[in-house]
C-alpha cells in the first residue's frame, strides 16, 4: 500500500474545507475565545522563507484593569527536526542544531520575544528508543557550564531574553549521572537554575529509564525578569498533580517541552496542556519536535511487532493555552517553526477571581488522603453492600 503523506495541520484541514463563517464557528468551539493573529515584520517573513521554517504569532486578549498595568510578555516556542543524520559525528550534529536554532532564535528576537523555549533534548536526536548507551550518552553535557548553555547565555545577554533550554544533562558533581533537564537562563545571561524531569515513561519505544531516572528537583518556579516560569518536561504532562504543584508554587507560565509521536499520543496532545492551563489558572506552552528520526541499528517495542529503525513521526503542533481555556492554532505537524504569543499575565489572577478554583481546591483534604494512601496498610474508601 502507498503510505499517505503526513497532513500539514488540523488548522490547514479546517481552512481548506470550511467556509469562512463556519470556520470562525468551529474555531470558537475548538479553541475558545479568539486569539487574533499578529502580523510579523517583513524581515521576519524573509528570514523564515530563507530558513524554511514557519512563523505564526497570536495575541491572547485580556481585559484591562483599573489598578494594575498590563503585564505583557511575548513567549516564543521553537519546534524542529534534527539537521544531520543520526550516524554523523556527534560534534557535527550538535553544531548543526546550534546553528539551526540560533537562526530561528534570532528571528524570535526580531519578533520581540521575551521568553524562548526549545523542545525536549533539543541538541540531539531522541535516541532513547534504541536502549544503546554508545554513542548517545555522549550528547549529555553540564547544565551550568556546557557548550549549549554557554552558547545560549551569549544570546540571552544580546537580546535581553529569558531562555528555557531542555538538554540531556551530565552531572559531573554526582559521579557523571545523566538527567533529562531544562536549564533556565535569565535575561542577563546568568543561569537562574534547572529542573529535572519528574516523570519518566516506560511505554512503547520511550525507553528513557535506560538512561536516566526521575528527577530530584521538585517543582521549582523561576522568578525571571518577565514573570514566574516553570517547566513540566514531556511525560509529566500526563500527571495532573505535576502540573498542580507548579501552580501551587506560583507559576504564571509553564512550558512543556516534549518529544512525542503520533501513533501514541496525538489525541491527547491538544487536551492536556490546555486542561492544565484551565485547572491551574496559568498559561501553558506545549512544544513538540518534528520529523522522523532513524537510527543505524534495529530495536523492538516489546509488543511482538517487527524490529524497526525509526521511532515514528514527531508531529510538532506546538501551541499556547491560557487560563481562560482559550488556545491558539498550533504550528505545523511537519515543518520547523516558531510560535510567538503575546500574553497578559494579569489574566492569571482574573481567572482565579472568576472561577475560584484555588479557593475551592481543598488542599487540606487531599493532603491527608494522599498521606494515608501511600501507607502499606492503606484501605481504599469503597462502600460495599451490607448483607
Amino acid at each position: 500500500p502507498v503510505k499517505m503523506a503526513e497532513p500539514e495541520s488540523l488548522q490547514a484541514i479546517l481552512e481548506a474545507h470550511l467556509p469562512a463563517d463556519a470556520l470562525r464557528t468551529v474555531e470558537r468551539m475548538l479553541y475558545g475565545e479568539s486569539t487574533p493573529a499578529v502580523e510579523v515584520a517583513e524581515e521576519v517573513k524573509a528570514a523564515a522563507a530563507a530558513g524554511k521554517f514557519e512563523v505564526k504569532a497570536f495575541k491572547f486578549p485580556c481585559p484591562k484593569e483599573q489598578l494594575r498595568a498590563p503585564r505583557l510578555v511575548r513567549v516564543g516556542l521553537i519546534q524542529n527536526q534534527i539537521v544531520l543524520p543520526t550516524t554523523d559525528p556527534i560534534a557535527d550534529q550538535i553544531a548543526a542544531l546550534h546553528k539551526r536554532i540560533g537562526e530561528i532564535a534570532e528571528t524570535a528576537a526580531k519578533c520581540g520575544v521575551n521568553i524562548l523555549c526549545m523542545q525536549e533534548a533539543w541538541t540531539m536526536p531522541f535516541a532513547f528508543c534504541t536502549r544503546e548507551k554508545m554513542p548517545w550518552c555522549e550528547f549529555a553535557e553540564s547544565a551550568e557550564h556546557g557548550p549549549t548553555t554557554k552558547f545560549l547565555q551569549q544570546f540571552a545577554r544580546k537580546h535581553n531574553m529569558v531562555i528555557v533550554s531542555p538538554i540531556l544533562e551530565r552531572d559531573d558533581v554526582h559521579q557523571d549521572t545523566i538527567w533529562n533537564t531544562a536549564v533556565i537562563i535569565d535575561a542577563d545571561g546568568n543561569v537562574l537554575g534547572k529542573h529535572r524531569k519528574n516523570h519518566i515513561p516506560r511505554v512503547g519505544d520511550f525507553n528513557e529509564s535506560t538512561y536516566y531516572f526521575e528527577g530530584n528537583t521538585g517543582h521549582p518556579v523561576f522568578q525571571t525578569r518577565f514573570g514566574r516560569v516553570a517547566v513540566n518536561i514531556c511525560y509529566g504532562r500526563h500527571h495532573p498533580l505535576n502540573w498542580a504543584m507548579f501552580g501551587i508554587n506560583g507559576a504564571e507560565i509553564v512550558f512543556n517541552p516534549s518529544a512525542t509521536v503520533g501513533a501514541l499520543s496525538e489525541p491527547l496532545w491538544p487536551i492536556e496542556a490546555r486542561n492544565a492551563a484551565i485547572a491551574n489558572s496559568y498559561f501553558t506552552c506545549a512544544i513538540n519536535r518534528v520529523g522522523t528520526e532513524s537510527f543505524p541499528n534495529e530495536f523492538t517495542s516489546g509488543d511482538g511487532k517487527p524490529a524497526h529503525t525509526a521511532f515514528g513521526h514527531f508531529y510538532g503542533s506546538s501551541y499556547v493555552a491560557a487560563p481562560n481555556g482559550s488556545r491558539c492554532p498550533g504550528l505545523s505537524r511537519v515543518q520547523d517553526g516558531l510560535l510567538v504569543a503575546e500574553l497578559d499575565l494579569n489574566q492569571c489572577r482574573q481567572v482565579r477571581d472568576k472561577w475560584g478554583f484555588q479557593m475551592t481546591q481543598r488542599l487540606d483534604m487531599y493532603a491527608s488522603s494522599f498521606a494515608a494512601a501511600v501507607e502499606p496498610d492503606w484501605k481504599p474508601q469503597v462502600v460495599t453492600p451490607k448483607h
